[in-house]
């Protein structure tokens, strides 16, 4: 059988298509993961923790508020509207958002776990996607969901790589938590959100916090850009006006919106002042080392511990200390498509910076193709901050959704923001 749409990969941005798609007479799709089961970051479903986005950004409300997949009908199924109700939170906790999206994974025959593509080809008149298991897809268009992958600066990278060495990613952090809340001594590296989590957590359940720092190459430990208006860059207005600029505009532009990204959630940052304040009661200073504007220049081993080579940015001053373990909280890359697209890559259109180019519909930019490949939180290049975002997946589930059927499935908002971006020249 020939499929109208196949995924390859199954995190919230496709399952946010499947579920869309699971209502639409006709169309036939379907989504492969190569492992076992769903799970969304599992190293960092720290207690307490919550996404930054409000649980209106689920995998369908925003662009059907009356799907059966909604968070809301969630919490009906396992009646808890109520205690939902009172409990007043807009933001959902981690491990409750990995629950929902388990739970519609499990509602959608069209999610195909232990199934792992491994290239894709155009023959005639679809593509062929090979897979681990021998049977291959068949498919008239390709949505690429392969997520991010754990990103360790150059120094670290091979300690990391290292499986006697005690240097972690953030998102293998819950796996070694018991050893780093036990070691003598713990260098976080990394100003964002995880970064911020990991550290309030040791800092809260280590028996004393001595030992404990954190270090980041920005010049301070910056909130997150959350204001009203600062939100609407997370609109597809905004995308809209990201995409239509020329590509030396963009990469210049995206560097500068780091704080709508990169920052940390001031009710994170208030927690961890809360808990500094508490532990200096009675006059004492907590041993506790926070020092922002650092970065690692290198990095060893040193009898079992690892020797961290340091500079200071702004004071161009060098020093080196020791530590019993090293958690990079140092974020997250897209994952490279040449894998999978490697067959195409005589057929894909790419820029100045040998990028794939990615129509406004998320479409990559194929010659002599006649279906389509999507992509979806590969894109940043492209459509800007908004790529990885859970608000902008339903929006960008439907907008894929609709072009895949040539029609409008899903009636999309034509404004989004109070935000008027860029100059409409016909206003003179």
């Amino acid at each position: 059988m020939t499929l109208d749409l196949a995924g390859v990969g199954i995190g919230p941005a496709n399952l946010s298509l499947a579920a869309l798609a699971h209502p639409v007479a006709g169309l036939r799709v379907a989504m492969f993961e190569r492992r076992k089961e769903f799970r969304w970051h599992p190293g960092l479903l720290i207690e307490g923790a919550t996404i930054q986005v409000p649980f209106l950004a689920d995998l369908v409300t925003l662009a059907d508020p009356t799907s059966p997949l909604s968070f809301l009908n969630y919490l009906r199924a396992h009646d808890r509207l109520f205690p939902f109700y009172f409990v007043e939170k807009f933001h959902m906790a981690r491990t409750e958002y990995d629950d929902y999206c388990r739970w519609a994974g499990d509602r959608l025959d069209s999610c195909h776990f232990g199934v792992e593509i491994t290239g894709i080809d155009w023959h005639e008149s679809a593509f062929h996607l090979s897979t681990a298991e021998g049977e291959p897809v068949v498919a008239r268009n390709v949505v690429l969901g392969v997520g991010t992958s754990p990103f360790v600066p150059e120094p670290l990278r091979a300690l990391v790589s290292d499986p006697e060495a005690p240097v972690l990613h953030s998102a293998d952090y819950l796996t070694e938590r018991e050893r780093l809340l036990a070691a003598p001594s713990v260098t976080v590296v990394g100003s964002g959100q995880s970064g911020a989590e990991v550290f309030l957590d040791l800092l809260r359940h280590r028996h004393r916090p001595d030992g404990l720092r954190w270090i980041a190459r920005t010049v301070s430990f910056a909130p997150m850009e959350y204001s009203k208006l600062g939100l609407e860059q997370f609109t597809p207005d905004y995308t809209d006006f990201f995409h239509r600029l020329d590509e030396s505009t963009r990469d210049g532009l995206l560097p500068s919106q780091w704080q709508l990204y990169k920052g940390i959630d001031s009710d994170t940052i208030a927690e961890i002042h809360e808990e500094l304040y508490r532990r200096s009661i009675g006059g004492t200073w907590p041993e506790v080392v926070m020092t922002p504007g650092v970065e690692v220049v290198s990095a060893s081993l040193d009898a079992g511990r690892v020797a961290l080579g340091l500079r200071h940015r702004q004071q161009n001053s060098g020093a080196g200390w020791l530590a019993d373990a090293v958690v990079c909280a140092t974020g997250y890359t897209e994952t490279p498509l040449d894998r999978l697209l490697g067959p195409l890559a005589g057929r894909l259109v790419t820029d100045e910076r040998g990028r794939p180019v990615v129509e406004r519909d998320h479409r990559l930019r194929l010659e002599g193709v006649a279906g389509s490949v999507y992509v979806q939180n590969a894109e940043r290049h492209t459509h800007g901050v908004g790529a990885p975002d859970l608000g902008l997946a339903a929006w960008r589930a439907a907008t894929i959704l609709n072009s895949v059927c040539g029609r409008e499935v899903y009636r999309l908002p034509s404004r989004t923001a109070f935000t008027r971006f860029g100059l409409n020249t016909e206003d003179e």
